[in-house]
């Protein structure tokens, strides 16, 4: 438990739920709610007359007005030293990503119970960045993106092949496969003949054909 309660201010625009959130967190003994606010402007219009600035901050994104997420910034303008904590009931990798990229500590999903929140609000004040999990993958794969899989043809056609089959994919003629990869027309023939035979198919529209149902995951 902090010794001396920590300075804290709520922006939620819904009022039932900045309601249960201030009845909850305010009788917290580490929280000194000094500001609660149904919106950005309400936020900052508040300020001035506070015998003390808030260094902990909990803000919705969607909001009237102003976004949360461009409160963010705002806020941490007119307040260097505050923490501000994202409260969202979307978690989508756009709003996650401008959030932290505004300069938002952590994200949490407005489904994270009450005792929790808390705790996440102890964790930022402590200098951590709690993010709820399906937030933390969007962060993990922003930086960490997943490989592209593998063209299951690989395993059948050599690298030549699949350069031409990839060239017939985009609507080139045979001919104009050749001056791409700067060999004939007659090797690019014997190259599709080759792509036929292993592949299992007859021609250039089962070919395009097997791309798109590959594509779509259908094999």
């Amino acid at each position: 438990m902090a010794d001396t309660p920590i300075p804290f201010a709520l922006i939620e625009d819904h009022p039932g739920l900045r309601a249960a959130l201030s009845e909850f967190l305010c009788a917290e003994p580490e929280l000194h709610c000094v500001l609660i606010a149904g919106s950005v402007e309400e936020f900052l219009a508040g300020l001035p007359g506070l015998p003390q600035p808030p260094s902990l901050v909990l803000s919705d994104i969607e909001l009237p007005g102003l976004t949360g997420i461009e409160g963010v910034r705002l806020i941490r303008a007119a307040l260097p030293e505050a923490q501000v904590l994202m409260l969202s009931a979307y978690s989508d990798a756009t709003r996650v990503v401008d959030a932290i990229s505004a300069g938002a500590v952590g994200y949490l999903v407005k489904s994270t119970p009450l005792p929790q929140l808390k705790e996440h609000l102890l964790q930022v004040a402590a200098g951590g960045s709690p993010m709820s999990p399906g937030v933390a993958r969007h962060i993990i794969e922003r930086f960490h993106p997943a490989r592209p899989a593998a063209d299951p043809r690989a395993e059948v056609l050599t690298p030549r092949e699949l350069e031409v089959v990839r060239w017939v994919e985009q609507g080139l003629s045979l001919k104009m496969v050749a001056g791409k990869l700067f060999i004939s027309l007659s090797t690019v023939r014997n190259h599709v003949r080759a792509i036929y035979r292993k592949l299992e198919i007859n021609s250039k529209g089962e070919l395009l054909a097997l791309s798109l149902r590959q594509r779509d995951g259908a094999i």
